[in-house]
């Protein structure tokens, strides 16, 4: 019996979006352990378990495998800052943005590898989105922070450089993260590292930043 038209079409559309899943799946492996240059078509076809002629017909070049994996890892890693809330309490949405950067160091290591590798070859692919989106959003938060230091519930700070340094701090347990449960040794290099850095990295930003209100004195009559 022929398979109507329409279902023919939606078939191939799925079965060409598994594809190309497990093409980016094979993609990121490679990228994030052996960086852009130092990857190569053959290594992703053969982790994908597909011939380089089928991989191509998805994907006509490492660039565009590249591309593909940087944009999901940008839309990802900026969410937690988008959701910044300027209404918020500012203590609240330090430690929740702490939190949320550590978790995506915890599950997504290899995507943050990926980024670190590309910022660290000069950004070649996508330095229009550093110095245009990322930044505008920066900026955007930026501002939040400001209105706080105004109305005098964050320390005066560069705002800026508050934002690098979560990102510094947190995304360390995701590209050295190697280094960490080796230096932490047996005992300490199991999941609870993150819970661990979450809370010592609350403390730190949370208690160099946030101004607590003054404690009222009551006078008895």
């Amino acid at each position: 019996m022929a398979i109507p038209r329409a279902a023919q079409t939606q078939r191939r559309t799925r079965i060409q979006e598994e594809k190309e899943e497990l093409i980016l799946e094979a993609a990121l492996e490679v990228f994030s352990q052996r960086g852009f240059h130092g990857s190569t078509i053959d290594q992703i076809a053969e982790v994908a378990g597909m011939s380089k002629p089928n991989l191509l017909y998805y994907f006509r070049t490492k660039e565009a495998m590249h591309r593909a994996l940087i944009d999901r890892v940008l839309e990802n890693w900026l969410e937690p800052l988008q959701a910044f809330d300027a209404d918020g309490d500012p203590e609240e949405e330090i430690r929740s943005y702490i939190r949320r950067k550590l978790e995506m160091a915890r599950e997504f290591p290899r995507e943050s590898r990926l980024f670190a590798n590309e910022i660290l070859q000069g950004a070649p692919h996508i330095a229009g989105v550093l110095d245009g989106p990322l930044k505008e959003l920066v900026d955007e938060k930026a501002e939040v922070i400001r209105a706080w230091i105004a109305s005098g519930k964050v320390r005066d700070c560069d705002p800026h450089h508050m934002i690098f340094s979560i990102w510094s701090t947190t995304q360390h347990y995701a590209d050295f993260d190697v280094q960490v449960k080796a230096v932490l040794g047996s005992g300490r290099d199991g999941a609870d590292r993150f819970e661990e850095a979450a809370r010592f990295l609350e403390g730190l930003f949370v208690s160099g930043l946030i101004v607590k209100p003054a404690s009222s004195s009551v006078v008895s009559p």
